[in-house]
């Protein structure tokens, strides 16, 4: 079964990419890809993905140094989502927490709370 045979792309050509810390197994961002940004990440071993605000192909880590070096790809059964294990250098979320999803939901079921500490000073790296 070939990789590219199995990919759908929605309409803006574009799969949910979504990233699991291999060490914790924690779910640490989803983000987009194109076709280029998926080739990329296999070609280099580390992720890159498409930014629907800029409109562009990106390197994670390309402004902090934060990388993600790929481990384990796999694809779900409708072939539109990718689950990528990776080496997570640093931090994965641009707020300086390790992982995006940070805000946890309460047990009233309506207040969110922030988990985790800072991993580094934001307004030094951006």
């Amino acid at each position: 079964m070939n990789l590219w045979d199995e990919l759908k792309f929605d309409k803006n050509g574009l799969l949910t990419a979504i990233v699991v810390d291999d060490a914790s197994g924690d779910v640490i961002m989803c983000a987009f890809m194109n076709d280029e940004a998926l080739r990329k990440t296999l070609e280099t071993g580390l992720m890159h993905y498409y930014s629907r605000s800029r409109g562009k192909l990106w390197l994670k880590g390309e402004t902090s140094g934060h990388t993600q070096e790929v481990r384990r790809v796999a694809l779900d059964c409708d072939g539109d989502a990718l689950v990528f294990r990776v080496k997570q250098n640093v931090a994965a979320c641009h707020t300086g927490r390790f992982s995006c999803f940070h805000r946890v939901l309460s047990d009233d079921k309506t207040t969110l709370r922030v988990e985790g500490e800072l991993v580094f000073d934001p307004s030094t790296v951006y």
